[in-house]
């Protein structure tokens, strides 16, 4: 396999400043590039291209969108050309980009572009339609105060690049994994006895963690009230339920955050914000959110 060369220091800060983990970025580089370099270097280019060949290369949607993932980019390219190209012009992450505007140009030799090519625009293009898809919803619930978060429904090994994406798309992210916060699903209830067990469970358990409990219907909310959960995640309640359940909050514990879960669609947005919830879980916007396409070319 072809050597890959270590990020550079501006990289690095640049993925730090975006919220990024350094070493992340690097498995999931690394990963995809041993993917495509396992049988050995690009037999295509180099065989088509001269060694010597440079240009700028852009990235450049086909259709508009929010960009995010342009650092991760870059960390493509100095795993493949190392020192050996510059950075021409940058749109930020989080940006409205322009179909044909592009958002990323890179000089470089063009044996170097062309083998980190793929690797770049996969990550920048599933990354962009996750910024993309969360922005839609975000705009949909403009001025109503309830966030758009995600959950743990994320491509094994991407789950910091996914959740970031929904940040660049102005969304919040939920847990990271398992052990940052604590949630409380059915099927823990059903473990613990019932919503008052459990939650007591976590807290004797857990007691330095925020906890959510998971409830399918007003009694269970009153129970998890009278406990004093730090979050409800309101499971596949109507528009009408979830302004009941609002109510309730603010009568028995106001500090108690509502998340809307199930059942929530783009159109039905508006309804379910004006409900008074906190928060939307929107499990597609990292499970089935479509590839922003951008393709890369050579000037």
């Amino acid at each position: 396999m072809t050597e890959l060369f270590p990020f550079s220091d501006a990289v690095s800060r640049a993925l730090v400043d975006a919220g990024l983990e350094v070493a992340d970025v690097r498995r999931v580089v690394t990963t995809a590039l041993e993917e495509d370099l396992r049988y050995g270097p690009d037999a295509t280019t180099a065989s088509t291209v001269p060694a010597d060949a440079r240009a700028v290369a852009e990235l450049t949607p086909r259709s508009p969108g929010v960009v995010a993932g342009l650092p991760v980019a870059l960390a493509v390219f100095d795993a493949v050309l190392g020192s050996d190209y510059e950075v021409v012009s940058s749109r930020p992450d989080g940006s409205w980009v322009a179909a044909g505007e592009p958002a990323l140009a890179v000089r470089g030799t063009v044996r170097g572009l062309l083998t980190a090519e793929r690797t770049a625009l996969n990550l920048v293009c599933r990354l962009s339609g996750i910024a993309t898809a969360t922005a839609r919803w975000v705009s949909e619930v403009e001025g109503s105060g309830t966030a758009i978060r995600d959950t743990r429904k994320t491509t094994p090994g991407l789950r910091l690049l996914e959740k970031y994406g929904v940040r660049c798309g102005g969304g919040v992210n939920h847990r990271l994994g398992l052990g940052d916060a604590v949630l409380i699903k059915d099927n823990h209830v059903v473990a613990a006895g019932s919503v008052t067990a459990a939650l007591a469970a976590a807290r004797e358990h857990a007691p330095e963690l925020a906890c959510e409990v998971e409830v399918d219907n007003l009694a269970q909310l009153e129970e998890a009230l009278a406990a004093g959960a730090d979050e409800v995640l309101l499971d596949n309640f109507t528009p009408q339920d979830c302004a009941k359940a609002a109510e309730r909050r603010n009568a028995v514990s106001p500090k108690t955050r509502l998340e809307s879960s199930g059942g929530l669609t783009l159109d039905r947005a508006k309804a379910y914000a004006e409900s008074g919830v906190d928060y939307f879980a929107v499990g597609s916007l990292t499970h089935s959110s479509p590839a922003l396409d951008l393709g890369m070319d050579l000037r």
